[in-house]
């Protein structure tokens, strides 16, 4: 029988809900009444925005960050046979956007302690048919951009880096997603800035922003947005066969009000984790690894690591408990070479990535949100002391 409990929450505390607030709602309100809804001014100085924010000369703003992803890697030149190194413990997206470019993802080991890809299994996976390596900023902390970059260069590959949970992150005092040939950032709901659905490509490469710019809008020549302008009708010419992948108006309503408020965002989380440090750290679990020097962490998720080795509960059955006190947790991530897609595909298997197998089976992400209340916050630490309290061996 499940044990009793003392407390829960009245109301369910979604994870990663994000702060919206009302210049957001009444910009989305003036888009609607505006009669332009789709691809057009708003979603023109979100990017013009986003390229100041990032240092960078070219941002294109698309639907997701998994399409600035795939045509990243149309960009860089990803054909049938070609071998592209990403992490394992990663979202399905970062892989997938190799296997829909024809290229075949070749996973690598992440650092036991950052979770993020390992440079040193990087150069084990290289072959002749490697073309690119896709790192990931995991939970918002930077990889280590100097060793994976003297390892591009060395092997003359393409380096696509996805920042999905990185948008504030630095190495060295350089922003990630600036290091390689093009940077791939999300705005999901539950990200540090929201559209509610979106992404955007960098590069610092004009050519290669152009091809974004005609590949996410149905290969249609550049600009073509402005065809339906009051500067009249514009003829357009398609020049590939692209896709629909352009962001709205709609959604760059959102997020021209949510960039200025970044570090006002940022400075909470950052409070959120290291009072969420403090709390747990005499507790049988694993709280996230100091931050690297000369680096700075986007704090996009909370990461707590059960030490099963030394209690009673596993860590699903924590998430029920956690649920059942009406707090969402998530889940980031079960390692890709764990799901039976790329299993079956590429033959991986349990065993293969040891580092990244210990992380997925006790790996927790609590809520973590510039919304959060103290009282959130609180409720959060209480609810894990309490699971924990009784369960240790």
């Amino acid at each position: 029988m499940t044990e009793q409990f003392t407390k829960k929450r009245n109301d369910f505390l979604i994870f990663g809900s994000p702060l919206i607030e009302d210049e957001e709602i009444e910009e989305v309100t003036k888009t609607l009444k505006s009669g332009w809804l789709g691809t057009g001014p708003k979603v023109h100085k979100f990017e013009e925005m986003f390229e100041q924010y990032q240092g960078v000369k070219y941002a294109m703003a698309l639907n997701s960050c998994t399409a600035a992803l795939h045509l990243s890697m149309l960009i860089v030149g990803i054909k049938p046979g070609d071998e592209v190194i990403v992490p394992t413990m990663t979202f399905a997206a970062t892989a997938n956007a190799v296997i829909h470019a024809g290229g075949k993802p070749v996973f690598a080991d992440c650092e036991k302690d950052t979770m993020n890809i390992d440079p040193l299994d990087i150069e084990r996976k290289i072959t002749s048919r490697t073309k690119a390596i896709v790192p990931v900023h995991f939970a918002g902390r930077a990889c280590n951009m100097g060793s994976i970059m003297d390892i591009a260069n060395r092997y003359n590959l393409k380096v696509v880096e996805d920042c999905a949970h990185a948008i504030e992150t630095e190495y060295q005092g350089k922003k990630a997603g600036t290091f390689g040939d093009m940077g791939c950032f999300s705005f999901y709901v539950t990200k540090n800035i929201v559209t509610g659905e979106g992404g955007m490509a960098i590069t610092d490469n004009e050519e290669n922003a152009n091809k974004v710019k005609v590949l996410g809008l149905h290969g249609m020549s550049k600009d073509a947005w402005k065809r339906f302008s009051d500067t009249g009708y514009k003829h357009y010419q398609v020049v590939y066969a692209g896709f629909k992948y352009n962001m709205m108006d709609i959604q760059a309503a959102i997020g021209i009000h949510q960039l200025p408020r970044i570090e006002k965002y940022w400075k909470r989380r950052e409070e959120i984790w290291n009072i969420y440090n403090e709390a747990f750290e005499d507790l049988p679990v694993f709280t996230p690894a100091p931050i690297e020097p000369h680096t700075r962490h986007a704090y996009h998720l909370y990461t707590l690591l059960l030490d099963t080795d030394r209690l009673k509960i596993n860590r699903d059955e924590f998430l029920d408990e956690m649920t059942r006190r009406n707090i969402g947790v998530g889940v980031h991530y079960i390692a890709l070479h764990l799901h039976q897609y790329y299993q079956k595909e590429f033959g991986y298997k349990r065993g293969d990535f040891p580092n990244a197998e210990w992380i997925s089976d006790r790996t927790v992400s609590l809520p973590f949100s510039a919304k959060l209340r103290d009282q959130d916050v609180k409720d959060v630490i209480d609810a894990v002391k309490e699971i924990l309290k009784n369960k240790v061996k």
